[in-house]
């Protein structure tokens, strides 16, 4: 009997969720939304008691990953595009689709004073290294190579970017001073009104296409209350105040 309550215990513990009748759900998130994805996923469980499951990855690779029939219910995309696109396809529900951020590019280093508050360490181009995460794959890398078109700066620079597979590989490589500076998301570095550390540049908005980061239900979670919970959850206001505080805009 003993051994029998034991047993119990010990599945109750790993699986506690599941055996107490807790909804969860699989969330695709773009990287750059880790810090705040997190945040809400622990304040969605409170509310709610049901738990979110989050995957982070390149929007470009969360997006191949559903097209191939990952098993996501929710999908937080960098871009408005690839949300679209499974509209389009019929891998996600029609009238789901939500606006959840307006993402905000950051040239940021984690030297203090080394990127002036004007950019002009930029235009200078006195460094070796300049961190972006791949245009082919994330919305915040095709802005920041929007910013240096519009700069003029893209053509002397190109041969000094070193690019991270996603927005949280590039914050890497400008955290650990592989690259002096490089371009990441606001949010990365940014909490409660201030910047955590290091030097930065906020990137004037005029300088590259609005990052609309949208959401949608995807077919598999349409069926789940916990992935439609979480999407009713994100139009709060509870939840629209702790992505203000990473520094995203609202449409």
């Amino acid at each position: 009997m003993r051994l029998r309550v034991g047993i119990f215990l010990l599945l109750l513990l790993l699986f506690g969720n599941t055996l107490l009748g807790a909804a969860t759900l699989q969330v695709a998130v773009a990287s750059n939304f880790t810090a705040p994805a997190q945040r809400l996923a622990e304040r969605f469980a409170q509310e709610s008691g049901e738990q979110a499951v989050l995957s982070f990855a390149s929007t470009a690779k969360l997006y191949a990953q559903i097209s191939n029939g990952a098993p996501f219910d929710c999908f937080l995309a960098a871009d408005a595009e690839s949300a679209d696109k499974l509209l389009r396809a019929g891998r996600a529900v029609a009238g789901s689709r939500l606006t959840y951020a307006l993402g905000k590019l950051l040239l940021w280093s984690a030297q203090s004073g080394y990127v002036d508050g004007q950019g002009e360490r930029l235009r200078r181009g006195d460094f070796a290294h300049l961190a972006l995460a791949d245009p082919r794959l994330a919305p915040y890398g095709r802005a920041a190579v929007e910013v240096l078109r519009a700069l003029g700066l893209l053509e002397s620079l190109q041969s000094k970017w070193v690019l991270g597979e996603n927005i949280a590989q590039t914050h890497q490589f400008v955290a650990t001073g592989n690259a002096e500076l490089g371009f990441v998301a606001l949010a990365q570095q940014f909490e409660g009104g201030a910047l955590n550390k290091g030097s930065a540049w906020l990137v004037p908005e005029e300088l590259y296409q609005p990052i609309r980061q949208v959401a949608v239900l995807l077919e598999r979670g349409k069926e789940n209350p916990a992935a439609l919970a979480w999407m009713r959850f994100l139009q709060t206001e509870q939840a629209r105040a702790i992505i203000r505080s990473y520094g995203y805009g609202e449409e």
